[in-house]
Parts: C-alpha cells; structure tokens; sequence
C-alpha cells in the first residue's frame, strides 16, 4: 500500500523579516495612539523603535534604497553642524517618517484582506470585460474605487485581469491596442483617487504641511481636479482611437453591476466610519484611518476565515511577517522621503535666498501654476512626490501673501502630485503599467501619456487659479 506524504510544513519568515514586523507593528500602533490623543511620553520610544527599524530595513534592501538612508544621516549631520534649532527639525523629520510608515502599513491592511476575495476580483473581471464604448470610463471610474481599497494594489488586480481579457483576442492589432488603452484607463483612474482620497499620501501630508487645512475643506476642490482629470483621460480616448483595418467583435461581459456592490458597500462603510468618528472624535482624519483601516481588514478577514479561507491566526502571521517585510524596499523609501524632505527644507532655504531667487517676488498667478508643473517635473529626476512637496512647502510664500486661501494651495500642490504619479518613470504606477504592457515605465509616462500631460498641463492650473482667484 502506497504512503501519502503529507505536505511539508511551511517555513518560518527570516529572523530579520520577523524582527521589522514586529517594528512596522509597534511603530503603528504607537502612531495611532499618538493621534487619538495618547501623551506626548510616548515619543521617545517611537523614535527608539522608528531607528531600530529603519537599521534592520537598511541591511535588506538594495544599494539604491540605502542611499536614501545615507542621505538622510548626512543631511541630519548638516543640520546639526549648522546649529540653531536642529533637535526641533529632526523630531519633526522622525514624526514625519514614523507617520509614513504607520500610514502604509495601515493601508496595506486593507488590502492583504481584499486581494484573496472572490467578490472583488468578480467585480474587477466584469469592468475589464466591457465593450469598447464603455470600457475607458467603466476602468477609469473602477480604478478610482479599487484605488481606496487596495491602493497600489488596485493597479495589480485590474492590470492582470486587464492583460488576461486582451489576450484573448486572437487579433494581434487589437490585443496590443486594447491592452494600452485599458491599462491607461486603470493608471489615470488610480492617480484621479490621489487629490481627493483620505487615504491617499498626497491628502494626508499636504493637508500637514499647509496650516489651516483639512481633508474635508480640500475635498470639494479636490473631487474638481479629478473630474477634470477624468474628462481629460476619457476626451483623448475617444478623440484618438485608434483606426482598425478590420472592426473589433468585443462580446457583452457576464454578469451584471451588480458585481459592483461589494465594492460600493466596502467604501460606504469607510466613508461613513470616518465621518462619524470624526464628527464625535475631532480627530484629523488621517489619524481615523489609522484605526479605521485595520479594523475593517480585521473583520474582512474574520469572515473570510469563517467562510473556509486561511485562519485569523494565520493570516495575521503572514501579513506581519511576510506580507509587510515584502514591502521593505518602498516602506524605507517612503519613509526616507518625509524624512530627508523635512530635514533639507531649513537648509534649502537660506541656499534660496542667497541665490537671489524669492519666490514671494514672483507674480501669485505663477507660483500656484507652477506647483502644478514643478512637481511631475522632478519627478523626472527621480524625486519622490513626497520629497518634493515636504522641500518645497517651506518655500512658499504664505497663502496670505499669495492672496489665496490655504485651500487653494493643496489643491494646487495635489494636482502637482497627481501628475507627477503618472508622468515620473521612478514611480510604483508606471512601473506597474511598464511591466503588464511590457513596455518601459519612461515608455508609459512620456509616450503612452504624452499627450494626456501636455492637456493636463494646461488645463489644471487652469482649473487651479479658477478656484483660487474665482470659486473659494
């Protein structure tokens, strides 16, 4: 009688995966407390465990990645070599960075929850299904949805369902002019969500760095950049389809939208999460989606456990040990990029003046729409938004002095960065949208998205000093 072997058990995580984390954890939940009013005595341990973290992170990431944190300790020594008030600035660096990385690791809760459920990639399937007239939009507006559940990872699930969808054409014309047009339909759809989205970094660090700001005073204006946005992506799709030499037979999708409603249900229950706990709380809204996010995973996956998927217990393992450590490389990135941003601003700023060059002498009009172009621009340099923004801010003039309104200026600086997610070849959309179309993410941002930058590069400052000198 033949002996079955039973399958073999798996292997632990590395002791250095284990050990970040259980920092990344920690570093979370001290953050969290930090934002629902825990004491200020909590701080010295969260810069205590953010070091520690950033140290076992260095020795597993790449050279590129350890030069972030080399920067960082250089610029620090800069700082305190100057002198003045350098312990303020660098608190305020670690504040920063923890907040990052507590902030990913939130979010990524949520999605280590969605990303095995049958209902969302259902409802995925059916957007990636549907027939030419439809489809640009159907993508668009679903990667916007997907985008608040699984951030990054919207752009994996709909670009491999995308891919797969396109490969069923026989027609080798087709297939290639379907794949890129729906591949773009889900990259401009994720980067609309990031003006306007709580859960987007562009949100929950402007709305720090600009006083008298909040996500609920930006989100009018903000859901104005993304609509424009939208209308842009969906005008040059249909302007420019492309010319078949024979038509395209593309049959109706299975299903219906009612595919859709375990999505809509998911963001109904963030949305009015955040709401009421805000209203009966006061706390900022990025510090509920501390609380709010994991929560939400944590029941998902609950009832996904009770349903016969992989035990809680199991799930927690793998997404503390496995699924986080796994993201090492962007988390230090990251958080390098609120750090080093927070650190050279003050010496930056004297460098500016001695050149000559005050951007408070500059016409208001042209600093607002200049927000607009700089930040894509040197995201061409491989300059992270987040490190732009946090290096810039301290530049600019006041809103007063610009004779604006706080408002106003996020929203400049967020469609700034909205751009800048599409057009930079060093960011995690156009690498992802590079490696399913199987082109460069150079490629995506500058070819692919030539045109749809050119217009947008016009029409959203438009839009911005519309709302600065005429609507707010």
């Amino acid at each position: 009688m033949a002996e079955t072997s039973s399958p073999a058990p798996e292997m632990a995580p590395p002791l250095p995966d284990r050990i970040a984390g259980l920092l990344l954890m920690a570093v979370t939940g001290l953050v969290a407390l930090r934002e629902w009013g825990g004491p200020a005595a909590l701080d010295p341990l969260l810069f205590v465990l953010l070091g520690l973290l950033v140290a076992v992170l260095f020795f597993q990431v790449r050279p590129g990645r350890k030069g972030f944190v080399i920067a960082a300790l250089a610029l620090t020594g800069a700082l305190i070599w100057r002198g003045g008030d350098w312990q303020e600035v660098v608190l305020r660096a670690a504040r920063s960075a923890a907040f990052i990385g507590a902030f990913f690791t939130a979010l990524a809760t949520l999605r280590s929850a969605a990303e095995p459920s049958q209902a969302i990639r259902a409802g995925g399937s059916f957007l990636a299904r549907q027939p030419p007239g439809r489809r640009y939009l159907a993508l668009t507006m679903g990667g916007t949805a997907f985008a608040l559940i699984l951030n990054y990872g919207a752009i994996s699930l709909l670009g491999s369902l995308a891919t797969a969808a396109a490969q069923e054409e026989p027609d080798a014309e087709i297939r290639n002019h379907r794949r890129r047009r729906m591949l773009l339909a889900i990259q401009r759809g994720f980067i609309t969500s990031l003006p306007w989205s709580p859960l987007s970094f562009a949100v929950a660090i402007t709305t720090v760095l600009i006083p008298g700001t909040s996500w609920g005073s930006v989100l009018l204006p903000a859901l104005g950049t993304a609509a424009l946005m939208t209308l842009i992506g969906w005008g040059l799709d249909t302007l420019f389809k492309p010319r078949l030499s024979h038509p395209a037979k593309t049959p109706e999708p299975e299903g219906s939208w009612a595919l859709m409603l375990p999505l809509l249900a998911l963001l109904a229950i963030l949305a009015a999460s955040v709401l009421v706990l805000g209203a009966l709380t006061g706390i900022r809204v990025v510090g509920l989606v501390l609380v709010i996010v994991p929560a939400m995973a944590l029941v998902w996956a609950m009832l996904q456990a009770r349903a016969g998927a992989a035990p809680l217990r199991r799930r927690l393992s793998d997404y503390c040990f496995r699924e986080m450590p796994s993201y090492r490389g962007e988390v230090l990135l990251l958080m390098m990029a609120g750090y080093i941003g927070t650190v050279a601003a003050p010496l930056l700023v004297p460098l500016v003046k001695a050149s000559g060059f005050h951007p408070e002498d500059l016409p208001p009009w042209l600093v607002l729409a200049g927000l607009v172009w700089v930040i894509p621009l040197a995201g061409q340099f491989a300059m992270n938004p987040i490190l732009a923004v946090t290096m810039i801010a301290p530049l600019l003039p006041s809103p007063a002095e610009l004779g604006v309104t706080p408002v106003a200026l996020v929203t400049a600086i967020t469609a700034g960065w909205a751009l800048g997610g599409i057009s930079s070849p060093f960011t995690a959309t156009t690498l992802l949208t590079g490696s399913f179309g199987n082109v460069s993410a150079r490629h995506v941002g500058l070819r692919w998205n030539g045109s749809y930058m050119v217009t947008a590069l016009v029409a959203l400052p438009l839009w911005v000093l519309a709302y600065a000198y005429l609507l707010s």
